[in-house]
């Protein structure tokens, strides 16, 4: 028998994503933008690998965020939606509320 304890399943979600009102309105707005729909593409690839291979995921690059603190007042992560563009967008999350959700609470160009 074959144990797939560790294994990490491809398509198989290992966080359940939450997105608040704001992220939700950002992407309506830029998929109806013709000028936009490659970037909001880049945006939905971004939180698929955040969802399902997890923000350790190498081409996130996500790393701790001391500007800003998530909407309760928690830790707040960034991870790279863009890398090497002119203000490159980024997705700003925090862990929770429930165990095995991340709440993605902003989604923009890096400040």
């Amino acid at each position: 028998m074959t144990s797939l304890r560790g294994a990490i399943l491809i398509g198989v979600p290992r966080f359940k994503l939450k997105l608040t009102g704001e992220v939700l309105e950002i992407l309506a707005d830029l998929d109806s933008k013709p000028a936009e729909q490659a970037r909001c593409k880049k945006i939905k690839k971004a939180l698929g690998n955040l969802e399902v291979r997890g923000p350790h995921y190498p081409g996130l690059h996500t790393q701790r965020y001391f500007r800003f603190k998530g909407p309760k007042g928690e830790i707040a992560w960034e991870s790279y939606v863009e890398n090497n563009t002119p203000s490159a967008w980024r997705i700003w999350w925090s862990y929770g509320p429930s165990q095995g959700e991340i709440t993605v609470f902003k989604v923009g160009p890096h400040p």
